[in-house]
């Protein structure tokens, strides 16, 4: 005779009490409990389904439901303050005081170990610069070679790529509401331009991605006509084209039928119900010749206002045959956003997110040290995105050779967002990446229009103050020289020397190319301007 098994005790004890308490309790909650916890454990023999229950009835619910909340507490109770998962706390922290106007100073020294390999810092001046201002910006489309018609002067802090559907309609009430009183763009993502991103007034970047929302036929093609209509817009101040996107390069999406509701539907310019979908490639071209002179013709039907692209670096060799293109047909976009691997707010495949497209480092290196080795680099301005947090995230990518940086995470925590990641399940719990009513609610416009402000404006007087004591009086004057890295716990190299940063023209020389960094020395030669296929 078999005993029976230990994991089935539990069940069999709460059998026994329900039978037990029919005869010989005189209140009812304990048969009601204790019944409805037999019929779970029944349920739970019967099913087929999952194993855990079959093997241990009523006992597998407490793993599920301490699994389902592993996250949280992970996160209030076990990470360190300094554990990137994908944002520390420390991160967060900085941006909620920051926000909230608090106060962001940190006692008693870093918490980073400064001999961990990987570890920078920007070096000081002895004699430090004075801090006169903190509004720091660029001019878009200003080149005298090319002066564009609406040039536009940028912060050098701003809004990345989120669309409404994404974020909920508070959220970006919210952002753009901020960006207005903080005077810094705002980019609509490639959900196209909403009610909400038109109310407050703020300044917008209005991202065209492969589905062309907003400018769009009824078969998915681009529209002539419907561009015009909302790129004329005196909100919009910049069009970009999107190329791919950090969370997930290379990969299309898909918005069900059941979450395109009649405003996604009329902002998109999709039919309510139907599946929206975003391809992974564009129809209106298909080689880098046919994709700048699209790019041309946006910026002509917008009326002359700053025109680029984003992408994520994938195959160098694609990057350089836009390159080519440029010098072939000496149409240049007025600006490059580089979005690199580490870019999250979409949701992606797990094999997306951790193992396709390149990092924000390399990414901007190439493509700067691309544009500087073809004569470009003056007549084109580089944004860059990818977990940029702090005043010390912008300045070195701007060392690096950015010019302007853009956080979506970053203005998310000023929201409020808690890092919950359950951006794509549409239950946020505070408000900020749902269509739920009631959830986004909990959102109040006008408290986070001031936090959105204040992040920025904390942000850029963090930033005044960290380059006034490099001894430099605006964030354009950053050079890799620097950013110091530590390589060893007794070596340290600038980036000046651990990177590779070519001299203007030397693309342009074939006699040149053997003394380059090999990606340039192998591809650049394979690039063509025609394909976005290598020569072989």
């Amino acid at each position: 005779m078999h005993l029976v098994p230990f994991r089935y005790l539990t069940f069999i004890a709460t059998a026994a009490i329900f039978v037990l308490s029919l005869f010989y309790y005189d209140h009812y909650w304990l048969p009601v409990l204790a019944g409805a916890l037999t019929l779970v454990g029944i349920s739970d023999l019967l099913q087929t389904k999952r194993a855990l229950r079959r093997n241990y009835p009523i006992l597998a619910h407490f793993r599920f439901f301490f699994e389902s909340i592993r996250p949280e507490i992970r996160q209030y109770f076990l990470e360190s303050d300094s554990e990137t998962t994908p944002f520390s706390r420390s991160q967060r922290s900085i941006v909620y005081q920051r926000a909230k106007e608090q106060t962001d100073k940190r006692p008693f020294g870093t918490q980073l170990d400064v001999y961990a390999a990987g570890y920078e810092w920007i070096n000081h001046s002895i004699a430090p610069a004075k801090v006169t201002g903190h509004d720091f910006r660029i001019e878009i489309g200003n080149h005298p070679d090319c002066p564009r018609t609406k040039p536009y002067s940028a912060s050098v802090f701003n809004i990345s790529a989120m669309s409404f559907g994404a974020l909920s309609a508070n959220a970006i009430l919210a952002l753009n509401g901020g960006a207005r009183s903080g005077g810094f763009m705002h980019d609509t993502g490639e959900g196209s331009i909403s009610p909400y991103h038109r109310e407050n007034g703020g300044d917008l970047v209005w991202e065209i991605g492969s589905g062309y929302f907003g400018c769009r036929n009824q078969d998915g093609t681009f529209s002539e006509e419907r561009f015009i209509a909302n790129a004329s817009s005196e909100q919009v101040k910049m069009i970009e084209l999107k190329m791919s996107q950090g969370a997930k390069p290379g990969h299309g999406g898909v918005l069900p039928g059941p979450k395109v509701t009649i405003e996604i539907a009329t902002t998109r310019g999709v039919m309510v119900g139907e599946d929206c979908v975003s391809p992974a490639a564009h129809s209106a071209f298909s080689t880098p010749l046919e994709m700048l002179h699209f790019i041309d013709r946006l910026r002509t039907l917008s009326g002359g206002k700053p025109t680029g692209f984003k992408l994520a670096i994938g195959h160098p060799w694609e990057f350089f045959a836009i390159v080519k293109a440029m010098l072939e047909t000496g149409i240049t976009p007025d600006f490059i956003v580089v979005d690199g691997s580490e870019g999250g707010t979409g949701a992606a495949p797990l094999e997306f997110t951790d193992h396709v497209g390149t990092p924000l480092q390399e990414a901007l290196v190439l493509v700067h040290n691309t544009l500087v080795g073809a004569n470009l680099r003056a007549k084109i301005k580089i944004g860059c995105s990818g977990k940029i947090i702090t005043a010390f995230d912008i300045a070195r990518l701007l060392a690096l050779g950015a010019d302007w940086c853009n956080s979506a995470r970053g203005f998310m925590f000023a929201l409020g967002c808690i890092q919950s990641q359950s951006c794509h399940t549409d239950r946020c719990p505070t408000g900020v990446a749902t269509q739920d009513p009631q959830r986004q609610r909990a959102l109040v416009v006008s408290d986070k229009i001031a936090r959105v402000a204040h992040f920025h404006q904390n942000t850029m007087k963090a930033l005044a103050e960290l380059i006034a004591a490099a001894g430099l009086a605006h964030p354009q004057e950053l050079r890799p020289h620097h950013l110091v890295r530590r390589i060893s716990p007794n070596q340290v190299k600038l980036a000046s020397a651990l990177l590779p940063f070519l001299e203007a023209g030397q693309l342009l020389d074939p006699s040149q190319l053997p003394q380059l960094p090999p990606v340039f020395g192998l591809y650049w030669p394979k690039a063509q301007a025609v394909s976005f296929q290598r020569l072989d």
